[in-house]
Parts: C-alpha cells; structure tokens; sequence
C-alpha cells in the first residue's frame, strides 16, 4: 500500500500548476478540488470516478445536504481524521455547521495538494487553520469498487 500512496503524491504533484477551473478535471488546463481528485482517480484507474453533475460554487452552502461527503463515503476508503496519511483525501466545511466543500490530497504529515479558486493547484502548509476545519479522510481504495 506505501506504493500506491506514493504513486497518488506523485499524480497529485503532478498536477502542480493548472489553473483554477469551476468544475473542469484537465491537468494542465484546469480544475477545481473535486477535478483535481478525479483526475488522480483517472491516472490510478484508467475510468471516471462516476458522473458528477453540474456544481454550483456555492453548492454546499445552499442546504445542509452532504452530497461531496457521500459521495467521497460511497468511492473512498474512510479513515480517522486523525488517522490520515500521506495518499488520503482530505474533507473541510470551510465554515462550521455547512456542507462540506474542499477537498485536497494529503502529501506528507502537514502538506497537501489542492485547487483553490484565484490560484493554481499547489502545495500548501496543512496548518491549525486547515486542520481544524477536516470534516473527514479517505484513502484511495487497492482497486475501485473494494474497500
């Protein structure tokens, strides 16, 4: 499995520098979180993650249905907070008590890659303030569809 956690960092970091895109998954051209996560499902899977309908941007603060959350408990392997490592996605609520919305990739034990809007996808410090707004962590499953 460390293989395989070191073959997701490396997808991920590989999508270094694309630009910020509202609901694309392109590498190189443009992504947002869940773009950034699907795309490295694409790389270690050869398919799609499944069809993701159209998103607005502010999706998850129009009601206090959890759609990014089920669907990450439905494809990913969750794990502890806590627990995560290198390899896992990570969930935020940006703010307490909304749906969860962000999603980045989990390089080292305070690193992770993710897409933010006005920027391109980078690695970025996991600090208290990051840290302290995980709604939950996912490892990426041995094969799709097995836990």
């Amino acid at each position: 499995m460390e293989t395989q956690r070191s073959k997701i960092i490396g997808v991920a970091r590989d999508w270094m520098g694309t630009p910020y895109h509202h609901q694309a998954s392109k590498k190189a051209v443009g992504c947002d979180c869940l773009g950034l996560v699907r795309g490295v499902w694409r790389q270690l899977y050869g398919n799609e993650i499944a069809v993701t309908p159209p998103y607005s941007r502010d999706w998850g603060e129009a009601d206090k249905a959890e759609p990014l959350l089920a669907a990450a408990q439905n494809f990913l392997c969750q794990v502890a907070r806590e627990e995560a490592r290198p390899g896992d996605v990570l969930l935020f609520r940006m703010h307490p008590h909304s749906a969860a919305k962000h999603l980045g990739i989990m390089t080292g034990q305070r690193k992770m890659v993710h897409a933010m809007e006005g920027a391109t996808v980078s690695e970025v410090f996991l600090g208290s303030w990051w840290l302290r707004r995980r709604a939950g962590a996912f490892a990426f499953p041995a094969k799709p569809g097995q836990p």
